[in-house]
């Protein structure tokens, strides 16, 4: 029982509420996300980005699977990549398999059309992890990798990666360097101000686009917004 209690609670906390619940007040927010991030990129052409954050466990990956359904309602074609290839979970998320993705297509084993699955939200293509690998930093930093974000902006009209944290491995600066931009995530009263400033730091370093900041599980309260995005 306690068991069957502790997944009922994790499948919650995964909930994909801009898809399950379209009219609340936090989907309106992930909207507002979208467009604002659709502002900041006025005078480019923004077709792909990776949402990160500092740390683990600070909402990264449930940001950047709501943020991939909303642009798909939008009527854009788009593809959500799990590139966080030491511990994935999108396939939790979307209830979908992992046994083929990412991973396959770096090393050659299959093309990306073959290992893209449906998510069951409209417009919108799942690719997961795929088995996890040994070498995620090298698979990252390949020639294959820039190969894939650049065929994948081919395909779809936005492409989201959900990586790593900054300031436990690299995957995510280096990753910076092929898309548009970069979205990082700080959870309210979790996440340490100086190690969010150390993350946008190391970013920067490399030449990363930053677009914004969301701050995310913050309390509710009258005329409060549960998002928050800035320059």
């Amino acid at each position: 029982m306690a068991r069957k209690t502790t997944v009922q609670r994790a499948q919650q906390h995964r909930s994909l509420i801009t898809h399950e619940q379209p009219k609340s007040p936090i989907s309106e927010q992930f909207r507002t996300l979208r467009t604002n991030l659709q502002f900041s990129a006025v005078d480019q052409d923004l077709k792909s980005l990776i949402v990160t954050s500092s740390h683990p466990a600070e909402g990264k990956s449930l940001t950047a699977a709501n943020l991939a359904v909303t642009f798909a309602q939008q009527g854009k074609k788009v593809l959500l990549v799990d590139s966080d290839m030491r511990k994935p979970s999108t396939h939790f998320t979307f209830r979908i398999n992992n046994t083929m993705g990412l991973s396959n297509v770096l090393v050659g084993d299959f093309c990306l059309e073959t290992v893209v699955q449906d998510s069951k939200v409209d417009n919108l293509d799942v690719l997961t992890c795929g088995p996890v690998p040994p070498n995620p930093a090298e698979l990252i930093g390949s020639k294959a990798f820039a190969q894939l974000v650049e065929h994948a902006k081919k395909l779809y009209d936005m492409v989201i990666f959900d990586t790593p944290p900054v300031l436990a491995v690299t995957d995510s600066q280096v990753l910076s360097q092929y898309v548009d931009g970069v979205l990082l995530v700080v959870r309210s009263k979790v996440t340490d101000k100086n190690e969010s400033v150390r993350a946008k730091n190391l970013l920067e370093q490399t030449h990363a686009n930053m677009l914004g900041v969301v701050l995310n599980d913050r309390s509710i309260e009258k005329n409060s917004f549960y998002y928050y995005y800035g320059k």
